[in-house]
């Protein structure tokens, strides 16, 4: 059969199978969510409802192929606040419809099919079919994850060939929280473009908050990634941006006609952005403690645990145990759901060494504290 995403099952895998038996019968908690609408944290109304309030009244259709220049303003001062700074030109901003859409027009801008890009061996599962639509090939770098998931600068110049055309980072990564910190000399020795989603940056807990890394790397296309579905805690509203450092200035023009294709930004969201910066970041801040509560609770819950192994995270707002005393991850998470705990395992996000587990520090304190202690009792084991 032609067409993309032929050769995949696409049934339900075990584990969901088993989440909608639980679902029907007994119930479960779920320490997966990562959506912050059904984790009882939604952006106050009353804050979009002021920044609305003029759109209504002067709405015209002015699409722009990088994005309401306000909205851009808005996102080059919110970049200047960062430590280090990191100087924009607001005709250096593009507005997407998501930061999954902004990397599609990436991919298409920097490989043709046949090409490569190198992304971490552990990851969020999006990349593989972005690259699946262009055809393009995804090469694996590895993380060290007895150093806080380093990035290994020797697998990353080893999966580099003659047709690799970019670097993907997420920083602070998803979902293991490391941060990357200082320039990597390796990323300087490739030449490469980056493409770095930083989407979890005022996510930090055992790191200061990552700083952006186009501002480490000066030298090199660093195209940055982020929007207001984490950092604001509005999935629903859909807006991202691609921002790109002075190095990565030449690829304008053509992001220019790529975004122009789509226009996937809607007016409406673009215009609300500058008053989200203006009166959101309390709400932010709130975010950021509800993930710290967590995490430092799951951190004094699993403290010498027998088998889990939890490492504090540097960023972000998942917690990757390790786990000894099983092999297979499949049957750790469908054995934890019948406890009553949903958990995704390790090999949902590549190809990770050893047994993990993932859980979300966004839940619920409530059904966190409920659930993590249902982990921590090791003679459900």
């Amino acid at each position: 059969m032609p067409g993309c995403y032929t050769d995949l099952d696409l049934s339900p895998n075990p584990l969901e199978l088993a989440r909608q038996i639980r679902a029907a019968g007994a119930g479960y908690l779920d320490l997966t969510s990562s959506n912050p609408t059904q984790q009882g944290l939604l952006f106050p109304a009353e804050i979009l409802q002021q920044a609305a309030e003029g759109y209504w009244a002067t709405r015209r259709y002015q699409p722009d192929p990088r994005g309401n220049p306000h909205a851009r303003a808005a996102i080059v001062d919110y970049y200047a606040t960062r430590s280090p700074a990191l100087a924009l030109d607001p005709e250096a901003i593009f507005l997407t419809a998501s930061t999954s859409e902004a990397y599609s027009l990436l991919f298409a801008l920097l490989a043709d099919p046949g090409d490569n890009l190198l992304a971490p061996c552990v990851t969020y599962p999006l990349f593989e079919y972005l690259a699946a639509l262009r055809n393009i090939e995804l090469r694996s770098y590895d993380l060290i994850e007895a150093e806080g998931w380093r990035i290994d600068a020797d697998s990353l110049r080893v999966a580099a060939d003659e047709r690799t055309r970019g670097v993907l980072i997420i920083s602070p990564h998803n979902p293991t929280g490391a941060i990357i910190d200082a320039a990597l000399p390796a990323l300087t020795q490739l030449g490469l473009p980056i493409i770095c989603d930083e989407v979890f940056a005022p996510f930090h807990y055992a790191a200061p908050p990552a700083p952006p890394l186009a501002a480490l790397h000066p030298e090199l296309p660093v195209f940055t990634l982020n929007g207001i579905s984490k950092l604001f805690a509005l999935p629903d509203l859909k807006l991202g941006w691609i921002a790109l450092n002075a190095a990565a200035s030449h690829y304008a023009p053509r992001i220019e006609l790529l975004n122009d294709t789509f226009l996937g930004a809607n007016g409406l969201t673009q215009s609300l952005l500058p008053h989200l910066f203006a009166h959101g970041m309390p709400f932010v801040q709130q975010m950021i403690a509800r993930v710290r509560r967590n995490i430092e609770r799951a951190c004094s819950l699993l403290h010498d645990h027998p088998y889990l192994h939890l490492h504090p995270p540097a960023g972000g707002y998942y917690l990757f145990p390790s786990v000894s005393g099983w092999d297979d991850e499949e049957a750790l998470a469908l054995h934890l759901i019948n406890q009553g705990v949903l958990v995704h395992p390790g090999f949902y996000y590549g190809d990770v060494p050893g047994c993990h587990l993932l859980i979300s520090a966004l839940t619920d304190p409530q059904v966190f504290d409920v659930g993590l202690a249902i982990l921590a009792d090791h003679k459900r084991w």
